[in-house]
């Protein structure tokens, strides 16, 4: 195919099955529209494969069992791609969030404010629940929640809000959460495939500091801005908090050389299992929410709830009103 040889790829295949008998890889990248995704890594992961899945990772909580089930199993991992966590301004803020360093975490904001337009949603498998597994909350504020969730920590509390407002398709359009976190402290995340002047945004509120990120698709050192309170002096300790390491953009690079590394210590990966569950989880929790008008503890979803096996519950829509 053209791709191939634009990409010096000596072959190709169209069955996997038949790909993982005659290739024998150690990493398989997988790529193929969500709702093939759990299927595809439980078979990769029988084949003796480690797997690098891009997200969404899976269709529910359900299938996140499952695969952790698998890999058990197997003894091999399934890694997902949350390549936000990888870069060197969150590592950084990472850093001194565990440390204290700034204080306590208090308040954050998290907008994903995209623009696809209605030929984006042309693709068959798009803007539907069996396919697409879920709308901006599942396809494209992924990256966001994540983040926020590896940088504050486990979550408690989530009340939230989606709707079809533009786009004429099954699944959610925009999506608006308040988060509790067990730590306490507060965030109000936002998504949308609406907002013609796109921007990835997000602001983080310590007790010593405000940092902030600014950027679209993914994030480099100079995107990050750190701010004082107002009671507070410019001293060698806010130059540190502002001065990052060698920049590492927010690419699959550097989670892909971590992930090779790990294979070659046959250590978990940082983005897997009990790592990835938590965002699952929360997002799961964040479609209950929605679509009950109740908010949702952690631990709420358990095997027999409807949500627990679909986002959407199962198909209940009657969120879409108004």
């Amino acid at each position: 195919s053209a791709f191939c040889e634009t990409h010096e790829i000596p072959r190709a295949h169209t069955d996997l099955a038949q790909m993982l008998e005659r290739e024998k890889p150690a990493l398989v990248h997988i790529c193929t529209p969500p709702s093939l995704h759990c299927a595809q890594i439980i078979q990769a992961l029988e084949a003796g494969a480690w797997v690098l899945c891009e997200k969404p990772l899976c269709a529910s909580l359900a299938e996140m069992d499952r695969i952790a089930e698998a890999e058990r199993r197997t003894g091999n991992y399934c890694s997902s791609v949350f390549q936000w966590r990888f870069g060197s301004g969150g590592q950084h803020l990472k850093g001194l969030i565990d440390s204290g360093a700034i204080g306590k975490p208090l308040v954050a904001n998290a907008l994903t404010t995209w623009y696809r337009t209605p030929e984006y949603y042309a693709v068959p498998w798009r803007g539907k629940w069996k396919t697409e597994l879920g709308g901006t909350s599942m396809g494209h504020g992924i990256h966001m929640m994540d983040f926020l969730l590896y940088l504050y920590g486990e979550w408690a509390e989530v009340r939230a809000m989606i709707g079809t407002l533009d786009r004429e398709i099954e699944v959610e359009d925009v999506s608006m959460a308040i988060v509790r976190f067990a730590n306490g402290a507060l965030a109000n995340i936002t998504n949308s495939v609406l907002s013609p002047r796109e921007e990835s945004y997000m602001r983080f509120d310590f007790q010593k500091a405000t940092v902030e990120l600014r950027h679209l698709y993914r994030y480099q050192n100079d995107d990050w801005t750190y701010s004082l309170h107002p009671g507070m002096t410019h001293t060698a300790e806010f130059a540190r908090w502002k001065t990052l390491p060698p920049n590492v953009g927010s690419n699959h690079d550097e989670q892909l050389r971590q992930l090779l590394d790990s294979r070659e210590r046959d250590e978990r990966p940082l983005v897997s299992g009990p790592g990835v569950r938590g965002t699952i989880e929360f997002l799961a929790s964040l479609y209950k929410s929605a679509m009950t008008g109740q908010p949702v503890l952690r631990g709420n979803i358990t095997p027999g709830d409807p949500f627990y096996s679909a986002m959407n519950g199962a198909g209940d829509q009657s969120w879409q009103r108004g």
